[in-house]
């Protein structure tokens, strides 16, 4: 299996300028985790502490902005993306013999206990960033005047797991307006077409390379696809996908199809926000910290770790969300996709208890964890 760890060159896919109206989750076997680039550190604490002005420009320089709605060809697999293969029979036997994934009835008691307290979306200006958790890797984001939505799910269920164990944060009605949406990747608990289905068609939609046809047989107009390393701009605000760990798949014939991918969100005064949708630990991190330096809020996933055997290469466990964060050199990391939905098989609350004390020894400040409780909102001004 080819193993990227290049920028993907333009001639990936075939481009006009013409504006179009335009899964089941199986993880990785375990590989051993790719060694960071040695030619672009990672960013580190320093890093984090390092004010704006003292940071390296970003290597190397980021590409202009493609066009939105933009129609594209793309490949037919992204396989060669892969940073770990995908399972082979030992790994599927294993998993059978097993059985399913899921924590002992005793790690399921402190369901009552996972932090819940919705409250009103903050008011904020063109020059404010803030962040609202609505459970798993959803999130409300305000950057530059905007607000975008990352993987929206606020379905009850999803396909192949038990229903949502904390409810979500923000009711629907809330939302006064969405300004664009941002989608990781096709997994089931990321792409959710009922929630989607609520939104306006002529809603913005910023989605990975080979996922705009999926949006496109559901009406909406405002697709824009992108690689890795690309981006694209609304409003003032840029929007750039970037590489993950991770895989898709959504049906038994399209494993790979599209890609996969997290997003980095920087206004127009400088404020950055990275989400990294699904991932598990690798030298990315520090190649997208050295390409996007000074990210003030990193939204890190801590939850679905358990197997490592099963599930090491494509879910991080706490400890390595905030090595991860590290890497970016990102400020500030706020917890996600955990306390929602049971996709593995730690207790509950692990998560939310390991990536408290993985901070605490890193020795950086206690109020630069954002572990806030599902409906719970944060501002950055």
């Amino acid at each position: 299996m080819t193993q990227q760890t290049h920028e993907p060159r333009s001639t990936t896919t075939t481009s006009t300028a013409t504006s179009t109206a335009c899964g089941p989750t199986t993880p990785a076997t375990k590989a051993s985790t790719p060694a960071p680039d040695r030619a672009e550190p990672a960013g580190g604490a320093a890093a984090a502490r390092a004010p704006r002005s003292a940071l390296a420009p970003p290597f190397p320089p980021l590409a202009d902005p493609r066009p939105l709605g933009e129609h594209r060809v793309w490949p037919r697999t992204f396989h060669d993306r892969l940073t770990a293969p995908l399972p082979g029979f030992r790994a599927l036997a294993r998993f059978a013999r097993e059985g399913a994934v899921r924590p002992a009835p005793e790690a399921l008691a402190d369901i009552p206990r996972i932090p819940y307290a919705p409250g009103p979306l903050p008011s904020v200006g063109t020059r404010t960033l803030a962040v609202t958790w609505a459970g798993h890797a959803s999130w409300i984001v305000r950057a530059g005047g905007l607000t975008v939505l990352t993987d929206p799910v606020w379905s009850r269920r999803i396909l192949g797991t038990p229903a949502r164990i904390t409810p979500v944060g923000v009711p629907w009605e809330s939302l006064r307006r969405v300004d664009a949406v941002v989608i990781s990747h096709n997994h089931y608990d990321h792409l959710d077409a009922p929630t989607l289905n609520r939104l306006p068609r002529g809603t913005p939609v910023f989605v990975p390379a080979g996922l705009g046809r999926w949006f496109l047989r559901r009406r909406f107009t405002r697709v824009t696809e992108l690689d890795w390393w690309e981006g694209a701009e609304l409003s003032g605000v840029r929007f750039d996908f970037v590489p993950a760990h991770h895989w898709s798949k959504r049906t038994l014939t399209d494993t790979c199809h599209s890609l996969w991918g997290g997003w980095v969100l920087t206004a127009p005064d400088g404020q950055r926000l990275y989400f990294a949708g699904d991932t598990g630990y690798g030298h990315w991190f520090a190649r997208i910290g050295r390409r996007y330096p000074g990210i003030d809020l990193a939204l890190m996933p801590v939850g679905a770790y358990d197997p490592r055997w099963w599930l090491s290469d494509v879910h991080c466990d706490p400890e390595e969300a905030v090595r991860a964060t590290l890497d970016l050199g990102a400020r500030r990391m706020a917890p996600m996709h955990w306390g929602t939905f049971v996709l593995s098989a730690e207790p509950v609350l692990e998560p939310l208890t390991r990536v408290r004390a993985a901070w605490e020894k890193t020795g950086l400040d206690r109020e630069d964890l954002w572990d806030l409780p599902v409906g719970g909102s944060r501002v950055l001004e």
